[in-house]
């Protein structure tokens, strides 16, 4: 079947884990013969995707009648500070209308509309995202597909546009809700968004089943509507022969946090925790790799627990510096407060470095040979640290048992199980 895919976020173009997780899922769809046309924000139009057709919503041509879009009517849209979006970031919002000649011969005698799209998480985000639902609505005239999959809220206009244009079923994928990012301070209009797009959705697909969970109890959405499919990991061919492990391990152990310094994934945890296993190991070397808006307040934390000789900021990675960075890693520990799912683990462990992970994740219901703190248990955690960088045996047996077990998450596992929730949706559909 062909499907029609909105994201924000893919290879190259991407700040997190939501660009890894549509690359392996497609990867895996197209891998069993079902083609993916995948519209993100912007890109450059000469980048080649290695497996499925991207489509940039910056420039893609418009008519007027793409302009009126019934599906963005509810909820109302309104601008956000930037600190409540997914994805913090200092990059302003550039956004123009221009007119341009009409290249498709549609011979409107004003010529087409094109929204000039960043993608970026900045202050005008749900302006981006309600234009980036306008072009949804273009897309679905211009191409022919079976079947709409939207991840996150960032597309919910533009599956909800699509399947009104074309009449075919919307699958909302959600990664990450609003109460994973803030809490108890969530906002409003992100909220609202959420919830009206799993209502409106034919069916929804949750990273996890504590996601599952969360989206029944504070969004009050049907559980039999909702299906899970885990994330997967993946590892290029060349990573062992370009970062051999052994090579960028040294005598002074290394702990590595690994995300977006923000509220969610609670660094403070792995900062306090590591202040504890300081006064047992002082030569340990810890490594936040990330970036966000509670990066300045760690830095200063760390500054005031006199630990800085032993910290080290890295800002956001991608890539091959990720693997770089946990080829030169001893242990990763993710104290996420709220985690739907985390990919992180995953690929710690495909380079051989063990994981401790909070329990409030969706990760911690698939592996059951890692170590596993609530995230507010500093003791614990450090405590959990102190072992694995102590005793080798540990380790050896918790990486012996959890190689096995990564094999068996894959992304065709995932991929596999999509395809059978599009066809029973398919299904109950009828003819369109």
């Amino acid at each position: 079947m062909r499907i029609l895919m909105f994201g924000w976020e893919f290879p190259p173009y991407m700040s997190g884990g939501l660009g890894t997780a549509c690359s392996g899922l497609t990867g895996a769809l197209t891998g069993f013969g079902h083609p993916v046309l995948f519209v993100i924000p912007h890109c450059d139009p000469a980048e080649e995707a290695s497996h499925v057709s991207l489509i940039s919503a910056s420039g893609f041509p418009l008519l007027e009648t793409d302009l009126a879009c019934p599906a963005l009517k509810n909820p109302d849209v309104r601008t956000v500070d930037s600190l409540l979006m997914p994805y913090t970031g200092d990059h302003r919002y550039r956004e123009r209308l221009k007119r341009r000649n009409d290249p498709e011969g549609t011979g409107t005698s004003s010529g087409t509309l094109s929204f000039d799209l960043s993608g970026n998480y900045g202050p005008d985000l749900m302006q981006e995202v309600r234009r980036f639902g306008m072009v949804a609505g273009a897309v679905a005239r211009r191409h022919s597909f079976d079947i709409i999959h939207a991840h996150d809220w960032m597309t919910v206009h533009a599956g909800l546009y699509a399947r009104e244009i074309s009449g075919k079923p919307l699958i909302l994928h959600i990664h990450s809700l609003e109460f994973d990012r803030s809490g108890n301070r969530i906002d409003p209009a992100i909220y609202d968004m959420e919830r009206h797009g799993m209502r409106a959705a034919d069916h929804v697909i949750a990273v996890s089943q504590y996601t599952k969970e969360m989206i029944v109890e504070h969004y009050g959405i049907d559980r039999r509507k909702i299906s899970v499919v885990y994330n997967a990991a993946t590892r290029h061919p060349d990573s062992i022969t370009r970062f051999d492990q052994s090579s960028g391990r040294g005598e002074i152990k290394t702990v590595l946090f690994l995300g977006r310094i923000t509220f969610q994934k609670g660094p403070e945890y792995f900062i306090e925790a590591a202040a504890r296993v300081l006064k047992v190991f002082p030569e340990v070397r810890f490594i936040m790799a990330g970036s966000g808006d509670l990066m300045n307040l760690m830095i200063e934390r760390v500054a005031e627990l006199g630990i800085g000789q032993n910290f080290h900021f890295t800002g956001f990675l991608r890539g091959s510096d990720v693997e770089r960075i946990f080829a030169r890693s001893d242990l990763y520990v993710m104290p996420s407060v709220s985690e739907p799912f985390g990919i992180a683990p995953l690929e710690a462990l495909l380079c051989d470095v063990p994981v401790i992970i909070s329990k409030q994740s969706g990760v911690s219901e698939i592996l059951h040979h890692a170590l596993k703190v609530n995230f507010w248990d500093i003791d614990e955690m450090a405590d959990n640290m102190i072992a694995v960088l102590k005793y080798p045996a540990l380790v050896k047996e918790m990486m012996l048992r959890a190689s096995e077990e990564i094999k068996r998450i894959r992304w065709q596992n995932s991929a596999a199980r999509v395809i059978g929730i599009y066809r029973r949706v398919l299904a109950a559909a009828g003819p369109t």
